[in-house]
């Protein structure tokens, strides 16, 4: 059998699970919903969260790729005791990478055309949120726009990962992490520098427990768990399959540690660069999606040198959102290498248009099939895909995968933490075996009911 592939170095390992994690949601989602939830105390909250619930399920993730050398299906099936059903997640796995490239691939693509219109000088005379709210539903109401620019992102994607784990995937995406990064500290340096910008760091920076209670004590500390835990990724394999392509030089707590305070970082900086531009230009930070497509456009046209910002802050966005599509179409490879036992070409030349054909619901669900609501007024197919991700198979993959460390009828807690320790570095604190089997569980499950129970009162 031909020995499977790995990273060539630690650091790639690193900006490579770190770009699987860093993505819409820490620099389109997380802004928002920081600025509608409280500014400084969310941060906070979420800050003590992730280290609460995300840290040890990504630990948990890793050390199961790597015990197994194997995607999340095989890896479970692997490393299950004789005689149990863990392994019947894996479908489910691989349906929930599918599912979430089915509506990723697609605004990835917006972030394309946004990028190319900015760069074009398209928004230089849009100093309004009307106008900017035109342009974005002219936009969304042209199928094949829409088509040409997914197509693009999906061809970017797969592109990168026909090279390999080596050349391609970690080669590529390590050097767009480290621009990404370079680019997102000119543009919060930039955005801090603008008069009226001290009012947004403060909201940011100095937490007010007014503002929670504005928000709601019970909404802030559910949406800073909803936030906490989906912008690591877990649940689905997507670090499952870095771990699997992990040596056993270094502990995987050390790695991981270093792979949240990167996923972190990136999410405190889009605040950086959010806020001050918002109170600067008397923009609601909490106005929601639109925050993105239609009211910064319009912020950086009254800017001085508003388009070269503007160019530089969509390639950034664009950077994040493919950081994310390369990751997660490498577990897709991963998954078809291991589970169908086929050439890495192979799963590229089956894989690349089979995306591009199951991506386009999500394209016409703005416009031809914008008739469809699954979820009542105001939603349409890219809310549907987001539910069964965000909601159902990335809480459930999650839960699955704690139980199966810590319960001794899954792969237990001994086998994870001598998986976890090996190699030099930080080790997982043994005592945690009571913390880990009850406290993620309760908080995966409060988030996975709040999200079923928020979508069905839609129809009440």
């Amino acid at each position: 059998m031909k020995e499977r592939e790995t990273l060539g170095s630690r650091l790639g390992f690193i900006l490579l699970s770190a770009g699987c994690a860093i993505g819409l949601g820490n620099v389109w989602r997380f802004p928002y919903i920081t600025g509608q939830y409280g500014g400084a105390i969310f941060v906070l909250i979420y800050l003590a969260f992730l280290v609460l619930l995300g840290l040890p399920i990504i630990v948990m993730e890793f050390a199961v790729g790597r015990a197994a050398k194997a995607s999340l299906p095989l890896a479970l099936k692997k490393l299950s005791p004789p005689g149990t059903i863990w392994h019947w997640y894996g479908p489910f796995a691989i349906v929930g990478n599918y599912l979430l490239m089915m509506f990723y691939s697609v605004i990835t693509g917006w972030l394309l055309a946004y990028c190319y219109y900015a760069i074009k000088g398209q928004f230089v005379d849009f100093t309004t949120a009307e106008q900017t709210s035109q342009f974005f539903g002219e936009f969304l109401s042209s199928p094949s726009e829409l088509t040409f620019w997914m197509i693009l992102a999906v061809v970017i994607g797969f592109g990168v990962c026909s090279l390999g784990v080596r050349k391609g995937v970690e080669g590529i995406t390590k050097y767009m992490m480290l621009l990404l990064l370079i680019m997102m500290g000119v543009l919060a340096v930039n955005s801090i520098c603008l008069n009226g910008g001290a009012e947004g760091l403060k909201f940011y920076l100095v937490p007010n427990m007014d503002n929670l209670l504005k928000a709601g004590v019970g909404n802030v500390l559910v949406a800073a768990m909803g936030q906490a835990f989906f912008s690591l990724s877990v649940g689905i394999g997507s670090m499952a399959i870095f771990g699997s392509y992990m040596a056993k030089e270094r502990s995987l707590t050390g790695e991981s540690i270093y792979v949240v305070v990167l996923d972190t970082l990136v999410a405190i900086i889009s605040g950086l660069i959010i806020f001050p531009a918002c109170f600067a230009y008397g923009v609601n930070p909490g106005a929601g999606p639109s925050l993105l497509f239609i009211t910064l456009p319009s912020i950086f046209a009254k800017m001085p040198c508003g388009m070269v910002w503007c160019c530089v802050f969509f390639l950034f966005m664009a950077f994040a959102a493919l950081s994310t599509l390369i990751a997660v179409f490498e577990n897709i490879i991963g998954l078809n290498i291991d589970v169908f036992k086929i050439k890495r070409s192979k799963a590229v030349l089956i894989n690349m248009p089979l995306i591009m054909l199951l991506s386009i619901p999500c394209v016409l669900g703005f416009n031809e099939w914008a008739g469809f609501k699954p979820f009542g007024e105001g939603s349409c197919v890219l809310d549907l895909e987001d539910f069964l991700v965000s909601n159902v198979l990335l809480p459930f993959g999650a839960l699955l995968i704690v139980c199966f460390c810590t319960m001794r009828m899954g792969w237990g807690w001994s086998k994870f933490i001598e998986e976890a320790d090996q190699g030099n570095g930080v080790r997982f604190p043994k005592w945690l075996h009571w913390y880990c089997t009850i406290f993620p569980p309760i908080i995966i499950l409060i988030i996975f009911l709040k999200g079923i129970i928020d979508k069905v009162k839609v129809f009440f």
